[in-house]
């Protein structure tokens, strides 16, 4: 299992364009992939349960990811959020 922690510096937060492509790289992986904000916890690869997480600019959220490809899964996730969720 991999945990790491980002801060969400996107200006939109994890708003809904952010939240659709977090979503949709989290399904590219077989990896059980879980994301916090405080005492929020949501699915990564469900929409609406990222978006209700209501993570902003300058939030912290950690991201959990369990499976056989889950240091791809890390990598991936790390590279879209460190670019402020632009592909």
């Amino acid at each position: 299992m991999i945990k790491k922690q980002f801060v969400i510096n996107s200006e939109a937060g994890l708003h809904a364009r952010p939240a659709t492509l977090f979503v949709n790289t989290s399904k590219k992986y077989n990896s059980e992939i879980q994301v916090t904000k405080g005492e929020k916890k949501a699915d990564a690869k469900k929409f609406l349960q990222v978006l209700s997480l209501g993570a902003l600019k300058g939030d912290k959220i950690s991201i959990d990811i369990s499976g056989d490809d889950e240091k791809e899964a890390v990598v991936a996730l790390e590279q879209l959020i460190d670019n402020n969720f632009v592909e």
